[in-house]
């Protein structure tokens, strides 16, 4: 009885870690393909080792860009977003310079796009976190998500809402 138990809990638990990985592990970019050229002349991700989303987004990216995306696993990317002048709460698990500017996480290709026709005064754009539904994360997008500026040294204003 008691090992019918413990085989149960571990089931149980295996099964929850396999449903919360899921999100990061499934493709997600099915509803956000898109058709959308992105014009830039230097394009390189930084991201964490073994980072499954940040690869699927690398990719979904790399099919909007008019240059191929270079991949780098920085010592510290921490520091990296730091030196940056990413604020924590505007965070996600990969950074993306596109020439001049900054796209923190899973942004949308028509958005990042938007920031490269408009050109406005900021040091780029920020999707926090690792929102479901958005490219590169699996699930379904069930919220309003809010893209703000990257103002180092400003408090963050909103850049748009998806």
């Amino acid at each position: 009885m008691i090992e019918t138990s413990r085989r149960s809990a571990l089931l149980a638990g295996a099964s929850a870690v396999g449903i919360a990985l899921a999100g990061c592990l499934s493709d997600g970019t099915e509803s956000w393909e898109t058709d959308e050229v992105i014009s830039v002349t230097a394009a390189t991700m930084y991201s964490g080792p073994s980072c499954d989303c940040c690869d699927v987004y690398a990719e979904y990216l790399e099919d909007s860009l008019t240059t191929n995306l270079e991949t780098v696993v920085p010592e510290d990317i921490v520091a990296l977003k730091d030196d940056r002048g990413i604020e924590t709460g505007l965070r996600s698990c990969h950074t993306v310079e596109l020439d001049d500017y900054l796209v923190e996480g899973h942004v949308p290709a028509e958005t990042v796009a938007m920031l490269l026709e408009d050109e406005p005064d900021i040091s780029g754009i920020a999707l926090p976190g690792m929102p479901a539904g958005s490219p590169g994360m699996g699930g379904t997008k069930d919220e309003t998500w809010t893209v703000y500026e990257i103002r180092p040294g400003d408090e963050p204003a909103v850049y748009t809402e998806l």
